[in-house]
């Protein structure tokens, strides 16, 4: 079978049918037992009133009149209607009661009119038979039949067929709907994680109950909710550094144009606007391929290193001609490489926006290592200090003046957040902004 909930369902059926043969072997073999047990005590009593009535009636070959009396007395005795045949069959003598029941008058045989059903031959070793009539219906003489239980109106056989069918087909009947319910859950997951894979991104699965379906069902919204932010982020990067190639390209051509026309000082600046496009076409493919690195791959801790931050800063600052600040002796587990390129973006935004005055600091801040990197630039409206970490985003009027793709410090925030740590922007006291790169720290540099 192809469908799950068809396959989970024959098997309960066919566990269901086996319990039910096995149900019914174990009914039909203690039933039989029972009944064996119960014939045991009749077939006693009746080898009981055999010897009884052998010591108590004459011989075969005494007087008929004789046999009779000592039968009478005997039924007298046991308060019991009886009658005697001989040994072909002809009836010796029956009391009152006996032949009165009968319908036949006192020494008639049994005769087509009597009620042989009510009837019990008790053989005696002589040939000759007993007959004993059991009183208004009484059980007397008459083998019990099997106990069953109080509540089983049929008898015992049709009772347990009758019992193992209504079983067996209310527990089918139950069991069908929670387990095509299960099923029904598996397939809509099933459908979603088709529908996902063939395109549909904004695809989510419901996550009823609180089973493993229930949690299979919410690890797959949280996967495809990162596969869709990770695939438009590309997207968004893709079109914006699309968008961002087009201008050092379009000058590039206008250069090149113009310099073959061009001579002496001319030809020199284009040459040199040519070289400073190139220049910046690198650094975008650049900072693109970084960004969809971090985007892509998960963080690789085997290859973390101690990294001495005092000493990336004092190395960065020095590059950018920065002042150095208070300052604390501070390490944290991370890529160097990759927290150089945080710390140099840093700098590099504050050197093309910030005035030209520089100030790095660093500071242990309950156990978070912390890098403030302040300038004293215009400074970032609070409304937008939020967005200014986004790829491609850049301050009104800053897009062309400025320099720069708006990729900066969009990395920073993917390399701090792939160490396990931060940043924000937050307005310099005096004008100006500060930037707090924390990152975990991993001890005290000694």
């Amino acid at each position: 079978m192809k469908t799950l909930y068809l396959r989970i369902y024959a098997t309960v059926v066919a566990v269901l049918a086996l319990f039910a043969l096995v149900s019914a072997w174990f009914w039909h073999a203690n039933v039989e037992r029972a009944r064996i047990e119960g014939r045991a005590p009749w077939q006693e009593r009746v080898a009981a009133f055999t010897e009884l009535a052998e010591a108590s009636l004459p011989g075969a070959d005494a007087p008929a009149a004789d046999q009779r009396a000592a039968l009478l007395a005997l039924a007298e005795r046991l308060r019991v209607p009886l009658a005697l045949d001989a040994a072909d069959g002809e009836r010796i003598a029956a009391s009152d009661t006996f032949a009165r029941r009968e319908g036949a008058p006192p020494g008639a045989g049994p005769g087509p009119g009597g009620h042989p059903g009510r009837r019990v031959a008790v053989p005696l070793a002589d040939g000759r038979t007993l007959w004993v009539l059991r009183p208004g219906g009484s059980l007397m003489m008459r083998p019990p039949p099997p106990s069953a239980p109080g509540w089983m109106v049929l008898p015992p056989s049709t009772g347990l067929v009758a019992t193992l069918v209504v079983l067996f087909g209310a527990i089918a009947l139950g069991a069908y709907p929670v387990v095509r319910r299960l099923t029904r859950r598996l397939e809509a997951l099933k459908q979603g994680v088709e529908a996902f894979g063939a395109g549909a991104l904004n695809r989510r699965v419901a996550e009823d109950g609180s089973d493993e379906v229930a949690a299979v069902a919410a690890s797959f919204n949280r996967a495809a909710e990162r596969i869709e932010a990770l695939v438009g982020s590309h997207r968004s990067l893709l079109a914006n550094a699309s968008h961002e190639l087009r201008s050092p390209l379009a000058r590039m051509k206008m250069a090149l144009a113009l310099l073959d026309a061009a001579g002496g000082p001319e030809r020199v600046r284009l040459r040199h606007e040519i070289e400073v496009n190139i220049a910046e076409l690198d650094a975008l493919v650049e900072e693109v391929l970084l960004a969809s690195r971090l985007d892509a791959a998960a963080p690789d801790t085997a290859h973390r290193t101690r990294v001495d931050l005092l000493g990336l800063v004092a190395e960065e600052a020095a590059r950018f001609d920065a002042e150095i600040g208070e300052a604390s002796a501070l390490a944290v587990d991370g890529d160097e490489r990759l927290l150089r390129r945080a710390l140099r973006n840093l700098l590099e935004n504050a050197r093309r926006h910030g005035g030209g005055e520089i100030t790095v600091a660093t500071e242990l801040r309950d156990g978070s290592a912390i890098v403030r990197v302040c300038d004293r630039g215009p400074g970032v409206p609070e409304p937008l200090r939020e967005r200014i970490f986004e790829a491609f985003y850049r301050l009104p009027g800053q897009s062309e003046q400025a320099g720069g793709v708006g990729l900066g410090l969009a990395l920073v925030k993917q390399i701090a957040e792939r160490h396990g740590g931060s940043v924000r922007c937050s307005a310099r006291d005096g004008g100006g902004s500060c930037f707090e790169l924390a990152l975990p720290a991993a001890m005290l540099a000694s």
